[in-house]
């Protein structure tokens, strides 16, 4: 298993997204059964869409249409989907408790900080740019001519962006898919289990070290509340 040590010549985190760095599960549902209106298709409640996350778009609408790829409207369902998602994508969604503070202090302490995702390239910019700028500095979605995750193609492209090595990198999810991500990419795995999946679903998956709290996560990287003038209840950076 991971220790602390197992990180002290990292010098980046990549990160999924939906699930890990924000709850975007009303909206995710929001758009889907907009779209399954649309078709006359029976919707779905928010824990069922929760179980169908992960692989992106295209893999989503698979499991939410009865019938899947054959549906005959299929492609003009899926684009429904993301014409809606594009325009709705922020009703609802949030950063989960304790992150933003987290990539704050991560990001003025000198790590490099990237977003991973299968969710189409165009939304995953839009909302990192909204939400995490100017601490994420490399985002990556689903994109014609590049392998979705749990292929390393993603990952690999953030540490290009990055200028950095897989020595330097852990990467932080909230799925299975995320740790084979990691697998194959050669770098460790940080799970998070207030997402879209339990512990006890990560750990039967192979996770090997799980953060239940942003706190935990902080605890398990080694990075300690970044002081800042003007008050509050900052410590200094990371230990050495």
């Amino acid at each position: 298993m991971p220790t602390n040590e197992t990180f002290t010549s990292v010098d980046t985190i990549i990160f999924d997204l939906d699930g890990t760095l924000l709850d975007t599960l009303a909206d995710l549902t929001g758009s889907v059964n907009f779209a399954l209106e649309k078709y006359r298709l029976p919707a779905h409640s928010q824990e069922h869409v929760r179980q169908m996350v992960g692989n992106g778009v295209t893999v989503l609408m698979e499991r939410a249409i009865p019938g899947g790829r054959s549906f005959d409207e299929f492609e003009n369902c899926l684009k429904e989907f993301k014409k809606h998602y594009e325009i709705h994508k922020k009703d609802f969604t949030k950063p989960y408790p304790g992150i933003m503070e987290f990539l704050r202090d991560a990001y003025d302490y000198g790590y490099k900080l990237a977003v991973v995702s299968n969710k189409f390239d165009l939304a995953v910019k839009g909302l990192c740019e909204d939400y995490f700028s100017p601490y994420v500095t490399a985002s990556i979605g689903e994109s014609a001519g590049v392998a979705p995750k749990p292929a390393p193609d993603t990952v690999c492209k953030a540490m290009q962006e990055l200028q950095t090595l897989p020595a330097q990198c852990v990467y932080v999810g909230d799925s299975d898919v995320d740790i084979l991500t990691a697998k194959n990419a050669g770098i460790p795995c940080i799970s998070v289990s207030w997402g879209f999946r339990t512990r006890q679903f990560l750990t039967e998956h192979g996770a090997s070290l799980i953060a239940d709290t942003a706190e935990d996560l902080r605890r398990i990287l080694n990075l300690k509340y970044v002081r800042r003038p003007g008050g509050g209840q900052f410590k200094t950076g990371q230990d050495t």
